[in-house]
């Protein structure tokens, strides 16, 4: 039985699993919400809002536990500097889950995490940038058409009226009805 045998095993090995939960918090420190498996996302909650309570303390000893856990001093720096004095008033629940539904891939249970007194980030920027990007080749393949068609048109002129202009063939390379 596994009576008072609390810890998320997650499916890795001590060493590994610390690792992997202090790199999520400190994505989490550094991007303020991270996309991560419900599992992932259940485990990393109690050690955030252990670093952040940590944060709130403010003193050098607090500071340096958080570095045992975390390793990366950057992330202690934001922590105490930015998130922690956001969330002075508050008690408890610094952190928030919200459940996104399943990965395609695998069907994992995905999950957003985030600081509860964060400031609103907008993330459509980026979506932007990428529909813009995609908007561009479009563009640049149109003129490439009406470049193909002006040709046809000279050859229709030019060919008597009583033929019928020649299909184009496939893209995949069958040969239409009229090449047979």
């Amino acid at each position: 039985m596994r009576h008072q045998k609390k810890t998320v095993r997650l499916g890795r090995k001590a060493q590994h699993r610390n690792a992997l939960l202090a790199n999520q918090v400190c994505s989490l420190i550094a991007h303020q919400r991270i996309k991560t498996t419900l599992a992932k996302a259940k485990a990393v909650r109690p050690l955030a809002e252990r670093m952040v309570t940590l944060g709130k303390d403010g003193s050098i000893h607090a500071r340096r536990m958080a570095f045992a856990t975390l390793r990366q001093k950057d992330a202690v720096k934001k922590l105490f500097d930015q998130i922690a004095p956001a969330s002075s008033e508050r008690n408890g629940g610094y952190t928030r889950i919200i459940r996104l539904g399943q990965r395609p891939s695998d069907s994992a249970f995905m999950a957003l995490i985030e600081w509860v007194d964060a400031p609103a980030t907008v993330e459509e920027k980026p979506a932007e940038e990428k529909t813009a990007k995609k908007k561009e080749p479009k563009a640049e393949a149109k003129p490439k058409e009406t470049k193909a068609e002006q040709p046809k048109a000279k050859e229709k002129e030019t060919a008597p009226a009583t033929e019928e202009p020649k299909k184009k063939r496939r893209w995949f390379g069958r040969k239409s009805e009229g090449d047979k």
